[in-house]
Parts: C-alpha cells; sequence; structure tokens
C-alpha cells in the first residue's frame, strides 16, 4: 500500500536494490535482515518503504521485494504455472541466497503473512523470527467472514453505493471512474482514520486482479492450510492484530494458537493498518519483538 507517515527522521546507513533471477527487491539500513512482505496478492511492494525505513532505523537491514507478476518484477506469461505459491517461496529463497543471508525475520501483512507460513513451513531453519500484521491467517477460512466484516464498518449508504458499483462492473464496466468510486468507499473499511482512506484507495485500485485470482486459485489447489505445519517451530512469533480488522481477532488466535511460542497482541482503536491507524503501538511492540 502507497502509505506516508512522518514516524522517524532518521536515514538508514544504506539503500540498495537489484533482481535475483529476475525478483526486484530493495534493502535498507543494516544489521539483522527483516524481509517484509506486503499485502494483496496482485501488489507490488510499492509504499511500504515507509515500514521498511522505520525498521532500519532500529539498525535492522529491512528488505522489500515485488512479488512476481508485479511492479518491477514482470512475468512474460501469467497463467496458473507461473504465479503460485510456491514459486512464491522460491523467489523468496532466491533474495535471500542473492544477499547471502542464514537467516532472516519475517514480517507478512494481510496476504503476506500467509506468504510468511508457505516459506517458513518449507524454510523453517532459515527463519529466526515471524511477525504476522493483520494476517489472512494459516488456512482459507477468512475468506468467509471477510466481506460481512468490510460491510461492518461500512453506512448502509456506502454499502448500497459500493453494491451499485461493483453490479455495473459484473456487467462489464471496467472503466478506471467506477472502479475508482468503489476503492474509494471500500477503502474507509481498512481504516479507523479516515484520512488515511485515501492511501489506501491509491492502492487498492491498482490491484491485479488476474494475479489476485490466480493466487487465490493455487491456494484453493494445494488446499492451503498450515495450522498443523509448526508443532516443532520453536521460533520467536508475533501477532499483531487490530480490534476493528477486516480480518477477525479469531483468525489471529487460530495462528497464534498454531505456533509453541507465539504472542498474540491486540491493537486497541485499530484496523487493518497498524501503523497508519496505531503507529506508537504498532511499532512499539514491533521493535521490542525485534530487539528481544
Amino acid at each position: 500500500m502507497a502509505f506516508t507517515l512522518l514516524l522517524l527522521a532518521v536515514t538508514p546507513a544504506y539503500a540498495a536494490e537489484g533482481l535475483a533471477e529476475g525478483i526486484y527487491y530493495q534493502s535498507f539500513g543494516e544489521g539483522k535482515p527483516v524481509l517484509i512482505i506486503n499485502g494483496g496478492p496482485g501488489l507490488d511492494s510499492e509504499g511500504f518503504a515507509t515500514v521498511a525505513k522505520a525498521v532500519a532505523a532500529q539498525g535492522f537491514q529491512a528488505i522489500l521485494f515485488d512479488q512476481r507478476g508485479t511492479g518491477r518484477s514482470p512475468l512474460p506469461v501469467i497463467d496458473k504455472n507461473t504465479v503460485t505459491m510456491d514459486l512464491m517461496v522460491a523467489d523468496m529463497e532466491k533474495i535471500r541466497k542473492k544477499l547471502k543471508l542464514k537467516q532472516w525475520t519475517i514480517l507478512g501483512h494481510s496476504f503476506g503473512g500467509m506468504l510468511a507460513a508457505h516459506y517458513a513451513s518449507q524454510h523453517p531453519e532459515q527463519v529466526e523470527k515471524l511477525i504476522f500484521s493483520s494476517s489472512g491467517g494459516l488456512d482459507l477460512d477468512f475468506v468467509a467472514d471477510i466481506q460481512p466484516r468490510i460491510n461492518q464498518q461500512l453506512s448502509v449508504k456506502q454499502r448500497t453505493e459500493m453494491a451499485a458499483y461493483q453490479l455495473k462492473q459484473s456487467l462489464g464496466d471496467s472503466s478506471a471512474a467506477t472502479n475508482e468510486k468503489r476503492v474509494n468507499i471500500l477503502a474507509q473499511a481498512y481504516v479507523l482514520d479516515k484520512s488515511k482512506a485515501p492511501l489506501v484507495a491509491a492502492r487498492l485500485k491498482v490491484v491485479n486482479m488476474q494475479l489476485n485470482q490466480l493466487v487465490f486459485a493455487d491456494m484453493a489447489r494445494i488446499k492451503f492450510d498450515h495450522k498443523q505445519s509448526f508443532a516443532n517451530f520453536a521460533k520467536p512469533v508475533l501477532v499483531l492484530q487490530g480490534d476493528q480488522d477486516i480480518i477477525s481477532i479469531h483468525t489471529a488466535e487460530k495462528t497464534q494458537r498454531s505456533f509453541p511460542n507465539a504472542r498474540l497482541e491486540i491493537l486497541k482503536n485499530c484496523a487493518h493498518y497498524g501503523w497508519l491507524d496505531q503507529p506508537e503501538q504498532y511499532y512499539r511492540l514491533l521493535f521490542v519483538f525485534l530487539k528481544a
């Protein structure tokens, strides 16, 4: 998501960028590495530099990457054979090896938390710590309740207007104007601080829906469910969740219970973006965990 947040007036020691076999990455600062995975799917890492620079300013190497098919990681062909969870995990490994890192902490936001879990299930030895930030969780159960939770955050008028725009799109209206009107309303559900909603809307309107649908189709194909994958994963895990998130606290609780060494922190008066709604809470909990 493309966000701005004036948090720390500290410039990381350095910023670098590169390609790992076609996957674009950025690195900020020096210290223990922290890979930050943005949500989506179907979005690049644009805007997450705010979070990365805040982490780097605390003495870490913060790494971002554009997921395959997004941003600066284009694919010559986008289909079910080129967009899978396993290939996305392999992309992460390409970055780790390119940067010559033995281990890293992984912070996954929203869908990024689901991808982080898939990576950790295949490469637990490469993970030092895990952070789930308003994550979709370890299975696909969240899909059933996310729309009702979005509706709870919108007024009757907003829900009616959004439904009208969705109907127009389903009938073939692919205009940018209609999509912009829809996402301007939808964005209101993602943050309690409504002054930040335009920042959310700017990202929602550029989601690559082909990629989004291919990723969820692949998760359905592989029966994505990692609730039993981490019984022996003793590394520290932090689960951060807003008390008014579009992802339910029940999802966060299931994630916490699936790890032997996990802590759940509920952010008060917070929706889907902790660093926008409650930056002091969010960063304090994040930094304490990273430094422990």
